[in-house]
């Protein structure tokens, strides 16, 4: 999507707003938006007030309120929990902020659809941040395959919630996502790189008794028919012991297999190492984030909301034990 005009400010760095001061805020917006030096970071959001991190830069209970003390903010980092996404997004746009949502982009197909059209309303730049597609393995697997017949695709992506979302509750409450919250940076890499889209024709989900969301979910996909895709599955499971795996194996017509492992962060064409590279996606983001800026463009994509959304209306639901941290 293209806008009438840039929006960089004429002199000095644009400054940010962080909205939402969890794991991934600290992790990765943080350290990306120091090591690429292209936004100054503003001011941060954390409704409990701590701010540790952030290089004392002003804190603030919500973004309303920090709209009000910093009217002259050029854009904001949304990295809440999906749930309140869309609200934050809109009134963000609406006060002239440009917007990178962190993935998921919004709880719901509506609210995606909606921020689309706010920001084009808005005239200002939107980044539906999914950010295992910032990689350079993934890009090149997607160049790899541009032109081939994809004869299969197997996900494997497991992991254990307790290591990497502890005490999260939302995670599992309606509108967290679940298993998905990971699961939908494969099917991120997915979209990207196959040369045609594919669609979900069964899912099996299972849910705790005393959860919203999915803790394990098994998908099937297929392309159209005549596409250069076969079949596509994906194994999501959140309770994942010992070795983290988070893995995409696809075998073309021609006899070649690509691997994206570790995330996406590494490639293995035929059993031979082609790319690895230390994870620096978040600052890939940023550099984008820039760009889109500075060109007066968004960069919106809902096709793996799309697909979630698909697994859940499809798919059977299947009750499990309870799940405590």
């Amino acid at each position: 999507m293209t806008l009438p005009t840039p929006g960089l400010p004429t002199t000095g760095l644009p400054t940010l707003g962080l909205v939402g001061l969890g794991k991934i805020a600290r992790d990765q917006h943080i350290p990306a938006i120091a090591a690429t030096g292209l936004f100054e970071l503003a001011a941060v959001v954390s409704p409990d007030g701590d701010s540790a991190g952030t290089g004392g830069v002003p804190c603030f209970r919500s973004q309303a309120e920090m709209l009000a003390a910093l009217p002259g903010l050029d854009a904001m980092a949304i990295c809440t929990p999906p749930a309140v996404r869309h609200g934050l997004t809109v009134e963000a746009l609406r006060a002239g902020k440009h917007v990178l949502i962190e993935k998921p982009p919004a709880a719901t197909l509506s609210e995606m659809q909606d921020i689309a059209a706010q920001a084009q309303a808005a005239r200002r730049t939107l980044l539906t941040a999914w950010h295992s597609r910032f990689n350079p393995a993934v890009e090149e697997a997607r160049q790899r395959l541009a032109d081939a017949t994809v004869r299969s695709v197997a996900i494997t992506w497991k992991e254990d919630v307790r290591r990497w979302h502890p005490g999260q509750d939302w995670i599992f409450a309606a509108g967290g996502f679940g298993v998905f919250d990971p699961g939908i940076n494969a099917l991120s890499i997915l979209t990207a790189v196959l040369p045609a889209p594919v669609f979900v024709r069964s899912a099996e989900l299972h849910v705790p008794a005393n959860r919203d969301t999915p803790i394990r979910a098994m998908l099937e996909m297929r392309a159209a028919p005549g596409a250069p895709v076969g079949v596509v599955t994906a194994d999501f499971d959140f309770l994942q012991q010992g070795e983290q795996t988070w893995s995409i194996a696809i075998e073309t017509a021609d006899g070649s297999r690509l691997d994206l492992t570790h995330g996406g962060t590494r490639l293995i064409v035929d059993g031979v190492p082609a790319m690895a590279e230390p994870d620096s996606e978040y600052q890939r983001i940023y550099r984008h984030f820039h760009r889109l800026m500075l060109d007066g463009a968004s960069d919106i994509d809902a096709r793996p909301l799309h697909l979630v959304a698909d697994a859940c209306l499809v798919g059977r639901w299947r009750t499990t034990d309870a799940f405590h941290w």
